[in-house]
């Protein structure tokens, strides 16, 4: 007698999940504003109110075809199921960092802290997951995405490589409290010390373009425009006037969160000497009133760690910057499109490619 037949269950992959969302995902409205109360995203009303308003002109300025510099897309994720007061379990924040919209970066990835203690929410992992891909899916124009990480959150590090993200490189954070205004250091000759305008931009993106790596730089695909606008104008240059090439530059980002300043600082590789008194007056012009300044270098250069150690600036973490490119599937009638031009252009080259050969006639031949 045979044994009876063994019927299990068919196995499912782990990339396939269920259709339906654990959590609903939606723009930001007014109405969510007084459901945001959870500790975790009270730092946060300033920025989501900010965003709530310049909706408004910017919907306008679309509605008649002007265009308009693309604001911050923030994205709620909310509990499912009837309910009197909604609950809001995270929130997103994605900014654009070129006009273009080419790229964009994750500014504030956040879940509600007491969500957490709901046993009919979902896991906090589903939650982050969903925000993230519904802003990859919603933001316009994208076509790369970076996001940071402290290097000690595995749980962010290991949501990011799951949805694409790739490491980049990693970075230390430092925090320099300037003191008095002390005597400016002369500068090694030839070099010329001149504020960031947009007349010399030009050197900036250059230098830009020596100092940061190749697969970074296809990713956030900046332009002298986008230096100048993220800059705010807040910015110094050393330039070579006799090859007519910036060296070393330093320029504001923007307002920490600890207080202080976040600014850049670029060094061309083939003048790393000018790591010392010409580079701490680079950044005593950004702030000559004696604020904290903070910055980031690549752990894998010591000779600029050793230096903004002897500074007296303090490490507080090192951050992992990741990256992912978009690949978007295109319609069928444009791959058709598409091919059709591409089988037009090879038949107008036909005759080229291979010439046609004329009949030779066949000779009479009298019997």
């Amino acid at each position: 007698m045979l044994p009876p037949v063994r019927t299990d269950p068919p196995a499912v992959r782990l990339d396939q999940r269920s259709s339906e969302p654990p959590c609903i995902v939606e723009r930001l409205q007014g109405w969510h504003l007084p459901h945001l109360d959870d500790p975790a995203f009270l730092p946060l009303h300033p920025l989501l109110q900010r965003n709530l308003l310049l909706s408004v002109p910017r919907g306008l300025a679309s509605a008649l075809g002007r265009r308009q510099s693309m604001g911050s897309l923030v994205l709620v994720a909310r509990e499912k199921g009837p309910g009197s007061k909604p609950t809001i379990l995270g929130l997103i924040v994605a900014r654009p960092l070129n006009r273009r919209g080419s790229c964009w970066e994750v500014q504030h990835l956040r879940l509600a802290l007491a969500a957490a203690e709901l046993p009919s929410s979902p896991a906090r992992g589903h939650t982050a997951s969903s925000l993230l891909r519904e802003a990859i899916q919603q933001a316009p124009g994208a076509v790369s995405w970076i996001a940071s990480a402290s290097s000690l959150d595995h749980t962010r590090l290991a949501l990011l490589r799951e949805n694409g993200f790739q490491p980049q490189r990693t970075e230390r954070l430092w925090r320099w409290s300037i003191g008095d205004a002390a005597a400016l250091a002369s500068l090694p000759a030839p070099l010329q010390l001149r504020p960031l305008h947009r007349r010399n931009a030009p050197l900036l993106w250059h230098l830009e373009q020596a100092t940061c790596p190749a697969p970074l730089r296809q990713v956030l695909d900046r332009r002298i425009e986008d230096l100048l606008e993220r800059s705010g104008g807040h910015g110094w240059l050393l330039i070579d006037p006799d090859r007519n090439e910036a060296v070393a530059g330093a320029r504001w980002i923007a307002d920490h969160p600890g207080g202080g300043h976040q600014v850049e600082l670029s060094v061309h590789p083939g003048w790393n000497h000018l790591l010392g008194s010409a580079t701490e007056v680079l950044l005593r012009r950004l702030a000559p009133k004696g604020d904290q300044l903070w910055l980031l270098s690549d752990t894998d250069d010591g000779a600029r760690q050793q230096w903004l150690a002897q500074l007296g600036a303090e490490e507080h973490r090192d951050v992992v910057l990741m990256a992912r490119s978009l690949w978007r599937r295109q319609d069928a009638p444009a791959v058709r499109g598409a091919a059709q031009r591409i089988s037009a252009v090879l038949e107008q080259l036909q005759p080229r490619l291979q010439p046609r050969r004329r009949s030779v006639p066949t000779p009479l031949v009298r019997p």
